[in-house]
């Protein structure tokens, strides 16, 4: 007979932000996220992009249906409910039944309807992350995630403040990539996003290290002696270590976005 062990609260992936500086964080991505959607240009909305399933409308759907499940628990719930069926229906994982409702329930959208509800929903997604209570925050995701090979459970705080800030900064990386035009980066907001993900990179591989990353958002980093040298592109990181590129040695490490 199998069995389930519900996670203990010690298992539980947590969020090393302050929470002020995590909601900071969120509010100021959601608004990036919709000034890169608007600078798409009428002959670039079908490009295709770094996720297979997906061109760039595709994209800018999913990332609006994302953050308006965030901006409300009815829609957080009604969101849920018809993933859970559809996941189960066709046998497939949560998150992927999630995003496809998100892009099918948009189908139909023109990019002019991808940009204005990008610019509506910010706003309202930045204030449900915000006002989510500690006790509910303090609990488990209910689906466990897969990271890198490993199951490991996250607290709903870690969900919030932590990958729903991260899930758009990806994608507006993507939507760079796709067309061909640089991201919006700066130290106080991109820097600090990836001085988490390399912090939380870190904790996963506890090895020793050197670590330099270029660009606006880069830095340098490192823990004991004769470990890894490791030089390249901040963006170019996060994206190794979010599956889209292939790393080595440490960069083989993953960290969820």
């Amino acid at each position: 007979m199998n069995t389930t062990t519900a996670p203990t609260t010690d298992d539980l992936v947590r969020p090393a932000l302050e929470r002020r500086t995590a909601m900071r964080l969120a509010a100021a991505e959601y608004v990036r996220m919709a000034e890169a959607l608007a600078d798409v240009r009428p002959d670039e909305w079908t490009l295709p992009t770094d996720c297979p399933a997906w061109d760039v409308r595709q994209l800018g759907c999913h990332m609006v249906g994302m953050a308006a499940m965030v901006s409300s628990p009815l829609e957080q719930r009604r969101q849920t409910r018809r993933a859970t069926v559809d996941a189960a229906a066709r046998q497939v994982p949560l998150l992927d039944a999630l995003t496809g409702l998100q892009v099918s329930e948009r189908t139909d959208w023109t990019p002019t309807q991808v940009v204005t509800g990008a610019r509506r929903v910010g706003r309202k997604a930045a204030h449900g992350r915000r006002l989510t209570p500690s006790f509910v925050r303090r609990r488990p995701v209910p689906a466990p995630q897969t990271v890198g090979g490993r199951v490991e459970s996250w607290s709903i705080g870690f969900l919030l403040d932590v990958i729903l800030t991260r899930d758009p900064w990806m994608h507006r990386m993507d939507l760079a990539r796709a067309t061909g035009r640089a991201a919006v980066l700066t130290a106080d907001h991109d820097g600090a996003l990836v001085a988490d993900v390399v912090a939380e990179w870190a904790r996963r591989h506890d090895a020793a290290y050197e670590l330099t990353l270029t660009g606006p958002a880069g830095g340098t980093w490192s823990r004991g002696e004769g470990g890894e040298v490791l030089r390249l592109d901040a963006v170019d990181f996060c994206r190794v270590l979010s599956g889209r590129g292939r790393g080595e040695g440490l960069l083989a490490v993953q960290v969820p976005f």
